[in-house]
């Protein structure tokens, strides 16, 4: 099979036995067209938290442009496949443009799966000029508190935290159109934020 109907093929977030399905092949050959593609510089590897593995296909990955979904899957257990991967070239997006790049998205796995950056976020400057110009310091706010709940994260400077916390008068908004949370009413009131998720949805942090 030639290498660009493969590729077309196959293009995406993959395992092995959506490979066999694809392609129609036993999993001796489907090893052998991704070993084949990788070669050339077309797949990128990822292992999930159950240690299976996931491979990305594209020709953006031989050009090695990254996109911020590819930032997020390397740090988040909650991995994000999408149809539609804006790559930039020449550079490599921060985290602090990560986030907020995933908060606009208004996309509940995607933000749920960025909370992992706040384990790396160091520079609450950036982050903070970043949200805002987009207007969403204060989701920026309701997510961090959101993240300390489940996990371990950088602490948030006293300058990001006064600057961005919001007084009674301020209107809530949704950070995903039309949901809010039964379990995190505590953070929504301290920013006047409703947040998209629950306990439940947080499950894959454990």
């Amino acid at each position: 099979m030639e290498k660009i109907e493969l590729l077309k093929k196959l293009a995406g977030i993959q395992t092995i036995e959506s490979v066999m399905d694809i392609l129609e092949v036993n999993k001796r050959m489907a090893i052998y067209y991704i070993h084949s593609l990788r070669k050339d510089g077309y797949v990128k590897t990822r292992r999930q938290s159950n240690n299976r593995r996931v491979y990305n296909i594209s020709l953006d990955n031989k050009l090695e442009g990254k996109s911020y979904y590819d930032i997020i899957n390397f740090y988040s257990p909650i991995k994000i496949s999408t149809p539609i991967i804006h790559r930039i070239y020449g550079r490599e997006p921060s985290l602090e443009e990560t986030l907020i790049f995933a908060i606009k998205t208004k996309s509940l796995r995607t933000i749920l799966a960025s909370l992992a950056l706040f384990k790396k976020i160091n520079n609450w400057v950036e982050l903070y000029n970043l949200a805002k110009e987009n207007h969403i310091e204060r989701q920026v706010g309701a997510l961090y508190d959101l993240a300390r709940r489940i996990m371990k994260v950088r602490r948030m400077t006293h300058k990001f935290r006064n600057n961005t916390l919001p007084n009674k008068e301020y209107q809530f908004e949704f950070l995903v159109p039309e949901l809010r949370s039964k379990d995190f009413n505590e953070i929504e009131n301290i920013w006047r934020i409703y947040l998209p998720f629950n306990k439940k949805d947080l499950e894959e942090y454990k």
